[in-house]
């Protein structure tokens, strides 16, 4: 699997994402920074890490989404491509219009950091192939501005279509419908708010994470 993770000025969960990536390929992604206008060819998948990129200023996400290698992001998903957005990633996803919503501040105005259990809405996607409909996992959060946010007829329409990926069990941060990540209608980029690359290998404390991209990359390896 040829992977790429974009670094911006602010990011700080991007070491994590380049490590997860390594591991369970075995590849080492290219990395990419924000002013890049190409990303490397025959990529499969770009990943966008958490963070904070340009300090949040603005809104999360709202100036990251404007840097030049975005446009290349939109095309290379456009065309298929594998894109995975977490926490600030998911921001970002958002205010490039790729996915539909917003992340608000959460509910209760506080930062959140800590480990969360959520429910797997839909095993059919790539990025879903390694869990089961209606499984439970623990993920790790941190964030300040993961509250999901879309009018009802967009919150219907992801419903009905099946592209809530995850959907925290509890109350967490007054995202609407506990959702925790969603797909895009064609099912190759999903953003998601907690962190499942800080959850690959036993130190972390949790695995469930590593499903994803072991999932991910058997999903990828299977269309080759």
């Amino acid at each position: 699997m040829k992977s790429a993770v974009i670094v911006f000025p602010g990011s700080n969960c991007d070491r994590e994402m380049i490590e997860a990536l390594r591991l369970v390929s075995g590849c080492d992604p290219a990395i990419v920074w924000h002013r890049d206008a190409e990303l490397p060819a025959g990529i499969d998948l770009i990943a966008i890490p958490g963070g904070f990129s340009y300090g949040d200023y603005l809104r999360a996400g709202a100036m990251a989404a404007n840097s030049p290698v975005i446009r290349a992001v939109k095309d290379a998903a456009d065309r298929g491509v594998m894109v995975l957005g977490v926490c600030n990633g998911f921001q970002v996803l958002t205010e490039t219009g790729i996915l539909p919503g917003a992340l608000m501040r959460n509910a209760g105005i506080r930062y959140i950091c800590r480990d969360v259990v959520l429910r797997v809405e839909n095993s059919q996607s790539v990025f879903t192939a390694g869990y089961e409909a209606g499984e439970e996992i623990t993920i790790p959060i941190a964030h300040h501005d993961g509250n999901y946010q879309a009018d009802a007829e967009t919150l219907d329409r992801l419903e009905g279509e099946g592209r809530v990926a995850f959907r925290y069990t509890g109350e967490v941060n007054g995202s609407a419908r506990g959702i925790a990540g969603i797909l895009n209608p064609q099912g190759n980029v999903l953003g998601m708010m907690p962190h499942p690359e800080r959850a690959v290998e036993p130190a972390h404390g949790l695995t469930d994470g590593r499903r994803l991209f072991e999932g991910l990359i058997g999903a990828l390896a299977q269309a080759a």
